[in-house]
């Protein structure tokens, strides 16, 4: 839905909207137990779109991407042409960024060239795999600007209602089976690409200050003020998100430990 943008910016928020303090896994728990996917269909309904679609693959949060110098502060982010896509290139244009929204085969060949001066595409593989190593060495991990990313698999409506139940039932937990399969894989290959990048090209990698993220998430307020005042359905799913978010997430708040105050017990 993230490259729906062109069509409905309310397709952006299944899968890249803004952060109410959930991950991607609370955002699936809302498209499947929060009215979610009841909202879905019917923006695929008002746009006309004759499909069936089922949600998972919960990625963890997208990097701030790849830089020329270390971000410190937001105001060095201010005029940089900057490669992102969906809802995010409204929130980093009202922080003063200038964006520019390319597919991912033509991020690194643009920051090469220079047509960009920074840009974020996905993941540690994925961006290992584009060679963003070879034209910047500056990776900045964390940030709100996609931080609860997942995907679809999308069927002919019809074709799908054409079959027998069982068949529809093999799809829909095929689906939610593979939400837990692709977060296991996923995790450990990113951590491995991490690594890889750190020792084998040189990249420093910098966790985006808290700053940074702060403006955001300010940005953020604004642009979902704005659409919302816009389209009375954006309004509606922004609404739903948000008592979903605010009941699950204080529990889960109250409940996690400091998982990171157990990794720097054990690594330091």
């Amino acid at each position: 839905p993230a490259y729906w943008y062109s069509k409905s910016k309310t397709a952006s928020l299944f899968g890249t909207g803004p952060c109410f303090g959930w991950s991607s896994q609370e955002v699936l728990g809302w498209v499947y137990y929060g009215g979610g996917q009841e909202l879905f269909d019917e923006l695929m309904g008002s746009l006309g779109l004759n499909i069936v679609s089922f949600f998972n693959s919960p990625m963890p949060a997208q990097p701030l991407g790849w830089f020329k110098e270390e971000i410190k502060d937001a105001s060095q982010m201010n005029g940089l042409k900057y490669r992102t896509v969906g809802l995010a290139a409204d929130v980093l244009m009202e922080m003063g960024m200038s964006v520019v929204q390319l597919p991912g085969g033509e991020i690194q060949p643009a920051m090469k060239s220079g047509l960009i001066d920074a840009a974020e595409f996905n993941n540690p593989t994925s961006d290992r795999d584009f060679g963003m190593q070879d034209v910047s060495k500056d990776y900045h991990l964390a940030s709100f600007h996609q931080s609860q990313e997942f995907f679809e698999v999308t069927f002919n409506k019809k074709k799908y209602n054409a079959l027998p139940a069982e068949l529809q039932a093999i799809l829909k937990y095929a689906s939610e089976a593979e939400n837990s399969n692709f977060y296991w894989n996923n995790t450990k290959r990113y951590s491995d690409d991490l690594i890889k990048l750190q020792k084998e090209s040189g990249v420093r990698v910098h966790r985006t200050p808290d700053s940074v993220m702060a403006a955001q998430l300010k940005a953020w307020d604004v642009v979902v003020d704005r659409l919302s005042a816009e389209d009375e359905f954006f309004a509606k799913v922004i609404a739903s998100q948000k008592a979903y978010a605010k009941d699950v997430m204080n529990y889960l708040n109250l409940n996690q430990p400091d998982y990171k105050l157990a990794y720097n017990h054990h690594f330091g």
